[in-house]
């Protein structure tokens, strides 16, 4: 399995995250598991941020 990159702003990682966890939360209304989303919530919060420049 190769490495993915994302390139997002400081607000629409929020935007990500906000969603994940909306999405976490319906799931636990309904009763399903969380443990994809859970783990891609960890991946997101603690991915490495870098500064790059845009032409």
């Amino acid at each position: 399995m190769g490495k993915y990159h994302l390139y997002l702003s400081e607000e629409e990682r929020q935007l990500v995250l906000h969603a994940l966890i909306d999405f976490c939360n319906k799931l636990l209304a309904a009763g399903r598991y969380t443990d994809c989303v859970d783990e891609l919530l960890i991946k997101v919060m603690y991915a490495k941020t870098k500064k790059i420049k845009i032409r």
